[in-house]
């Protein structure tokens, strides 16, 4: 552990701090793969498969990565052509 790490446990507990656990912090939540970025994107990807994850980011005011996580894990698309498509192709979508 580093100097400054324990230094900053010895201040807690000092001031009266009882427990070693975090402490219930407010804000956001950390991630932003919420049901309402997936709509947006599926309905974005729907009316044009060729944008890049990089438009897609900032159509919707999040972070690259997180579009790729969407894209591929709660959409279930892979990248063929830097076009980003279901991983079961059908005929429809090939023409």
């Amino acid at each position: 552990m580093m100097k400054t790490t324990v230094d900053r446990c010895v201040n807690h507990f000092s001031e009266g701090r009882e427990s070693v656990t975090d402490e219930e912090s407010s804000g956001r939540s950390a991630t932003r793969r919420t049901e309402e970025n997936i709509t947006n994107i599926r309905q974005i990807v729907g009316k044009n498969r060729r944008l890049t994850v990089r438009s897609i980011a900032e159509q919707v005011n999040i972070d690259r990565e997180t579009v790729r996580k969407i894209l591929t894990d709660n959409l279930d698309m892979r990248k063929v052509c830097a076009k980003m498509y279901p991983k079961e192709l059908t005929e429809e979508i090939i023409q």
